[in-house]
Parts: C-alpha cells; structure tokens; sequence
C-alpha cells in the first residue's frame, strides 16, 4: 500500500472533496496524510487521518478579509496573488517536508508549489479540479465572477481562447513573486499555475459531475471524470441539530436557505431577507445561518434557523435550495434531486449558477438584486412550474450514478501500480 499526501487550500469547498478521497484511500488500506491550513489540524485529526501544515494560514472567521475574497470583482485576485503566490515559499516548505517519503502527491487547484515539489523531488502527482471554470476551456466557456454578461458573447473555441489569452496578459504583474521564487529554485521561471501549467502529465481528476460539464476536446488527455466526491454524514457532520428532524417530519417540503461554509461569513442580510421571502409565498422554511452569525430576524413556527445541518440529509427534504453557488453545495443540491435559485458571490460561483440555469434545473438572482421581493417572486416561479423539479430530479439521478469518490480511488490506484 502507498504512502499519500493529499494537499488542498481553500474552504470547506475545497477540503471535502479531500476528505472523502483520504477516507477512501485509508480504507483500502493506504497511509494518508492532508495538508492544509493550521484551522483544520482538529478536523482531520477527528477522523484518524494524519495532518501535516501548509501554509498559508488564513483565519475562516476573520470576516473583513472573507469580504474581501468574496467580492466578485477582486476576490480572485485577493487569494491568488496576495495570500497564495504572496506566500508561496511558506507553502512550498511545507510541502517539501509533508512530501517526505510520500509516494504520490494529490493537489487541489491554488496549491501552487506542488509543481515545483514534483520537480524537485520526483514524486508522482495527481491534480484535481472542482468546478468546469478551472479548465478555462474553449468549447465550454466559463462565465468570470465580475463578467456573468460573458455567457451571451460565445462566438466559439478560437474567440474564447482569445479572451482567455487577453486575461492570463492582464494578470501577468500577479506572477511576479512566482517567478522569482521558481528562479531562486533553479526552475523554469514561466511556468504557469493558474492556467496551463495546473494539470498533472500523470493524471488529473475532474471532481464534479457531468451535469455542471462534460469533457472537452481542449481538456487535458490524461483527465478522469468520476464525478463529486462527497463528504457529508460523517463523523462530525452527521448528526441532525435537535428540533429539525421533527420539524422536516410536521408539514410540506421546506425551502432551505444557507449560504456555504465560506459566504456565510459575509451574510449581510440575505437571511433576514430570505425569511420576508418564506413568509410571502408562505412556505415552511429552514435557515442555516453558520456557527458565527446571530440567529437572524423573522423565524417562527414556520420558518425555522438553525447554525448548521448535514446537506446529505436536509436537501432531499426541501422543496426548493437557494444558496451561494458554491461547488459543494451545489453538488448537493444536484445530487438531492431538487431544484435551486442561486446567488452567487465570486469564483466559481456565476459560472456554477449560469450551468445550473442552462440545465434547467435552477434560477439565477444577483446578489446586488437579491431582497424579499426579489427572492419570493423568484421562488415562486420555480415551484410554480414543474419542468425545474423534473429536470432536477433527472440530475440527481445523473449524479447519483456517477463513480465520485470510488471511481476517483480506482483511477489513483491504477496509477500507483
């Protein structure tokens, strides 16, 4: 059995799908180790998996910089230049140490030394990405955060990887301290991270299903497409908070509003507007507000809140999920087979809402325009027409047959033999 290191950055979006490989693979008889940020030295440490650091540490609960990761027009920008390429030789020493003795490197998208690890070391490296965007394709498009009216101006493969080219132009001053730390390194310094140079030549997984997209001819050829890999109604996330079960029990379907494990930290007054909304289409409704936010305003015997409960088990409850547009949520709502309205924040969050929309199984609403009036008359037009919970229902089952987490293992394994 082999020695992995999987490594991922990034909100509970992003270590999940990790989680759910790393139980996995230990399953099988593997000795895994995650690295990642100091915050979930606890978590992983729960679940008997061995925790090694890497920087760089950013603190979830630190709401003005989660504001400032979020804002659709410079958030991107906030991660990937300051806090990850700002401090890239960190992450790289880091990994260089968890990488000691390990037989395969597993990465998520923004952990930018690995290449530079792989090269230096010679480990075997798979790459994975989450979501359709991180492939910058020009077949499938993605929509960027602060440019949704992108998804109009398809005017085909050669346009698209013109734009692409134009954009990889603009963010050349972002590269600046990469470059230098791969020439301290002795590497080729234009080597490129965020667009062409991500993709392992050994074997790169496509984590999500083909519902959000399908493989395109400019995918890299060594890409495996198993689906999401969920983790979810396990060890510390399977329990139901204490009244919601015999509230799910009592009447209709809820809508279920929440907003993620990271936008949730820059709610403002989406729940306060999400329950005046419940309230005009008078609708049962549950509210997950996060662990570090106060119960918002206008609950009652009918529209209920609560911090936290396992997405596995409240979504193929609801009638309706309006939510962020996360990757990992929105593979649970896909996965339960409902319907969604969708206001995204940043990243990968339009495009996720815009493939959502054109599979007809959700709804698209602004952030700037999202208020009671906005949203209510939104939910109503959903849940008034059943062609969005027929297509969701044929989603869900697409996603439901789709290899996730095992196929995923199955493909790393064969690379390991």
């Amino acid at each position: 059995m082999a020695n992995i290191l999987l490594a991922t950055f990034g909100s509970l979006g992003d270590m999940h799908p990790k989680i759910a490989l790393g139980l996995e693979l230990k399953r099988r008889g593997h000795d895994v180790t995650i690295a990642a940020m100091e915050y979930y030295r606890e978590k992983i440490g729960m679940l008997g998996i061995k925790f090694a650091p890497m920087r760089p540490d950013v603190d979830p609960e630190d709401r003005q910089l989660v504001r400032e990761m979020m804002d659709a027009s410079k958030g991107s920008q906030r991660i990937l230049r300051d806090i990850v390429f700002g401090n890239i030789r960190p992450m790289y020493d880091d990994l260089m140490a968890a990488v000691e003795g390990a037989e395969l490197l597993i990465t998520g998208e923004a952990v930018y030394a690995a290449k530079s690890v792989v090269e230096k070391t010679g480990v075997r490296w798979v790459s994975t990405s989450l979501a359709p965007v991180s492939f910058f394709s020009g077949y499938d498009p993605p929509v960027p955060p602060a440019a949704p009216w992108f998804e109009k101006l398809y005017l085909g493969p050669r346009f698209n990887s013109f734009v692409f080219n134009a954009i990889r132009f603009a963010m050349r001053s972002w590269y600046k301290p990469y470059r230098e730390f791969r020439r301290e390194l002795g590497l080729d310094e234009n080597h490129d991270p965020i667009f062409r140079g991500k993709f392992s030549p050994d074997l790169h997984l496509a984590l999500f299903s083909k519902v959000l997209g399908a493989p395109q001819p400019d995918w890299p050829p060594n890409t495996i497409q198993p689906g999401f890999c969920f983790y979810d109604g396990q060890a510390d996330l399977g329990t139901m908070p204490p009244g919601l079960a015999k509230f799910l029990g009592a009447g209709e379907p809820p809508i279920v509003f929440t907003l993620g494990s990271a936008a949730v930290m820059d709610a403002g007054d989406f729940y306060e507007h999400s329950a005046a909304a419940a309230a005009k289409v008078g609708r049962r409704a549950v509210l997950l507000y996060g662990v570090f936010n106060e119960k918002p305003k206008g609950l009652n015997g009918d529209i209920v809140g609560f911090e936290y409960a396992p997405f596995s088990l409240l979504f193929p409850r609801a009638a309706l999920v309006v939510h962020q547009g996360g990757v990992g949520t929105t593979g649970q709502v896909l996965r339960a087979g409902v319907p969604h309205l969708i206001m995204p924040y940043s990243h990968d969050q339009p495009d996720n809402a815009l493939r959502c929309r054109r599979a007809g199984v959700a709804e698209y609403i602004s952030r700037d325009t999202y208020n009671a009036d906005t949203a209510a008359e939104a939910i109503s037009g959903i849940l008034s027409d059943a062609k969005y919970a027929q297509s969701a229902a044929k989603a869900g089952e697409i996603v439901r047959s789709e290899g996730g987490t095992a196929e995923a293992c199955d493909a790393i394994e064969a690379l390991i033999k």
